[in-house]
């Protein structure tokens, strides 16, 4: 840490107590990881969520962050000499961004409770249904525990088993995009603190997926398989079903 330093853990109780916190502050933003990026001093959004995960936003770009820090990560608040406040956050690889906060407008925190998850719909609700009959086509030996199995931030598509009982989460998708893979990272985290289910591998499906999104699932240990939707309309029978 920069010299005087010092560290307030006063503001950190929102995380563990499932607050999300919303503050506007002319800002400067330093990421340092595999790559660095560098936001000079300006007037943003920083949202930090009880999952952990922290958000840099300005007001374009529409819902994409400028910066974030993907949980699992430490968010540890201090102060500079200057009486300036930063943040510093570290995520459990090393990466850290550090955000060095000059002028506060808003700082809010509220509680948001429990999501029921994304209700979906059209093609990729009946993509949903048509790989729970028929898992094998994301790998032959894969079969169906459940559908929508519940953790806390929300149901995963599929929980299926392979031949040796490991367990294995599916998300789906339309398009398979960095956010689909970001996503099934933080189940795959919760998933494998479950000493019942551990270890859990994850298996993105999708009609497309985009190449950045197979270079970050490759990077954490995630499965991308292209699903061809009509073909698996042909294999579909409804009058096999109950509901």
């Amino acid at each position: 840490m920069p010299q005087g330093w010092a560290a307030s853990s006063a503001r950190l109780a929102w995380v563990r107590s499932g607050f999300v916190r919303l503050v506007i502050a002319r800002c400067q933003v330093d990421y340092a990881g595999r790559l660095t990026a560098h936001l000079p001093m300006a007037l943003r959004l920083l949202i930090v969520k009880a999952d952990s995960s922290v958000l840099v936003h300005a007001d374009g770009g529409s819902y994409k962050p400028l910066n974030w820090m993907s949980p699992p990560c430490t968010l540890v608040e201090g102060t500079l000499d200057d009486e300036r406040v930063e943040w510093v956050v570290e995520s459990s690889g090393g990466d850290t961004l550090r955000i060095l906060i000059d002028e506060v407008v808003s700082d809010s925190t509220y509680e948001l409770g429990i999501d029921p998850g994304l209700q979906k719909d059209g093609v990729e609700k009946h993509l949903q249904e048509l790989l729970a009959d028929h898992p094998t086509t994301l790998g032959d030996d894969l079969t169906l525990v459940r559908r929508e199995f519940p953790t806390a931030i929300g149901p995963v598509d599929l929980l299926c088993r392979d031949d040796d009982g490991a367990s294995v989460a599916v998300e789906i998708k339309r398009r398979g995009d960095i956010d689909g893979v970001e996503q099934l990272t933080r189940y795959l985290h919760l998933l494998n603190r479950d000493p019942l289910l551990r270890p859990v591998r994850g298996i993105l499906a999708a009609q497309q997926i985009k190449p950045q999104a197979k270079v970050l699932a490759l990077d954490r240990g995630i499965t991308c398989v292209t699903v061809d939707y009509d073909q698996l309309r042909g294999m579909d029978d409804p009058t096999a079903r109950l509901f």
